[in-house]
């Protein structure tokens, strides 16, 4: 018998968690822009909210329009399923606020978004949640950090800047070996360059603000789960795996396997924090879905021509990209990565802080802005800005100086992009004298 034929990323993209809409012959999602939903009767009503059958009750939990942008990412991540959240920083706060008590650990990457460092570094330590910060370039700084009350491992699949690449693998077996997950933050990479699933993550989350959503729009999160790490046999988390008094006794593990972590965030995390996605949202996200396997070959592709551009100009002393044979990671992004190593970089100027403003503000076709991802191309100086958190030691281990540049590459011309760049390093090169 011949093996069951699965629908390709581009189709799952428009189709995946949505059929025609069965009252009105919708093609496109319906925005059920509704905070509750009637209940058939009090038994309909009492077995919605004893988990007892599927169905929608209030939308801070779930809501039909949102249901259709978690099936889709889910499906194109090959996960069990996901959560929509507010923002990217609630899918991360989610996760660990779902697996971890005060009093444990978690072993994380420096080269994170500069938020995600402030939230483990700074605000759950105030709620007893500690983390080790380690280099991702050596694998065994990991290993090396671990503890007994590790409940976690965590990094980002590309470095927000300097796009160190996570090597997932040997990492994600570090994690197994002591019976914790590995979460990434698969932002920069999306399901359509990698797919951490296939190469040892156990969770993952995008800031769906960014390539998903692709157009600079709306503010959100997906929270994915691949349903394969064992926490029973981890025997670290009680939180799945024992009765729990705030669902009357209830053993998540039990009562839905594959699925138990999702279940806990939903039933309480999502509830008890708030921080779900609008209908709306959803509606804006799930239009950039649609287009995500059109949009990032042409990402990557204009990416490629600026960073070629950068490398030979004499005002750039270094740029950060895994495809250029002078980056640390070079070899682990051709084996991890061999469709782009995405399209948001750093590079680093010569100059200093004078020469950095006039180069930013010389730009015309690049936006001055707090994001990437949007349909168009960015500018940021992060040690001032997205990253202006992080102590001057943290910014020199995640390898972010005074001269660092972060670029977001995105939809228009390469031409025009490439012309912009000279007449910005032009000015630069003037302020510098």
């Amino acid at each position: 018998m011949a093996a069951p034929k699965y629908p390709a990323f581009d189709t799952l993209a428009l189709h995946a968690g949505q059929s025609p809409d069965a009252a009105t012959g919708s093609r496109a999602v319906p925005i059920y822009a509704t905070t509750s939903y009637v209940f058939r009767d009090t038994e309909h009503a009492a077995s919605l909210f004893n988990m007892e059958r599927a169905g929608h009750m209030y939308s801070r939990i779930s809501n039909p329009t949102v249901a259709v942008l978690e099936e889709r990412v889910a499906a194109l991540e090959g996960g069990v399923g996901a959560i929509a959240t507010a923002s990217g920083q609630a899918a991360l706060h989610l996760a660990v606020a779902t697996l971890l008590d005060a009093g444990q650990h978690v072993v994380a990457s420096n080269s994170l978004y500069g938020g995600s460092h402030n939230l483990l570094g700074y605000t759950l330590r105030r709620f007893g949640v500690e983390t080790t910060f380690v280099s991702p370039r050596d694998p065994r700084n990991f290993e090396r950090a671990m503890r007994d009350n590790t409940r976690l491992v965590f990094g980002e699949t590309l470095g927000n800047p300097g796009l160190d690449v996570l090597d997932i693998p040997a990492v994600a077996q570090i994690a197994h070996a002591a019976g914790v997950p590995l979460l990434v933050d698969s932002t920069f990479t999306t399901p359509y360059l990698m797919k951490p699933f296939e190469i040892g993550a156990d969770l993952l989350y995008h800031s769906a603000t960014k390539f998903l959503g692709g157009h600079g729009v709306a503010i959100g999160g997906v929270l994915v789960d691949a349903g394969r790490f064992d926490w029973e046999k981890s025997g670290k988390f009680p939180q799945l795996t024992a009765a729990y008094d705030g669902f009357h006794g209830m053993d998540f593990e039990e009562e839905s396997g594959t699925r138990a972590f999702l279940l806990r965030a939903r039933r309480e995390g999502l509830r008890d924090f708030g921080a779900c996605m609008a209908p709306m949202t959803a509606f804006h996200i799930l239009q950039g879905v649609e287009t995500l396997h059109l949009r990032m070959p042409r990402h990557i592709e204009n990416a490629r021509k600026v960073v070629a551009y950068l490398a030979a100009h004499p005002m750039i002393e270094s740029v950060g990209y895994p495809e250029l044979p002078s980056h640390p990671d070079h070899a682990l992004a051709q084996r991890l990565l061999p469709r782009g190593a995405g399209a948001v970089f750093s590079f680093n100027m010569k100059g200093g802080r004078p020469a950095g403003r006039a180069f930013i503000e010389a730009l015309r076709v690049f936006s001055h802005l707090a994001n990437v991802g949007d349909a168009k191309s960015l500018v940021i100086h992060p040690a001032t800005t997205t990253h202006y958190r992080m102590s001057d030691e943290d910014l020199n281990k995640a390898g972010i100086s005074a001269g660092t540049v972060r670029l977001s590459i995105w939809l228009e011309d390469a031409s025009d992009l490439v012309d912009d760049l000279d007449r910005a390093l032009n000015a630069a090169q003037r302020a510098a004298q």
